[in-house]
């Protein structure tokens, strides 16, 4: 029997809950160092970030002067 999915193999074998579980792990451990990434950049980062769609952009003018 040939498996169709990636499901199929993880359920077939016998330490299906094992690679569940450090998939799990695996997934903590990402999503909480992003969390600590993010709020160890300070904030003047992110106000710089904040205000980047309002700011204008050389390009854009000179977009427009060629209109």
């Amino acid at each position: 029997m040939i498996p169709q999915n990636f499901k199929d193999i993880l359920s077939n074998t016998d330490n299906a809950g094992f690679y569940q579980t450090l998939a799990l792990i695996f997934f903590m451990l990402f999503f909480v160092a992003l969390v600590i990434y993010v709020f160890s950049r300070p904030k003047k980062y992110y106000k710089e970030e904040e205000e980047a769609p309002l700011g204008d952009d050389q390009d854009d003018d000179d977009f427009n002067l060629k209109n």
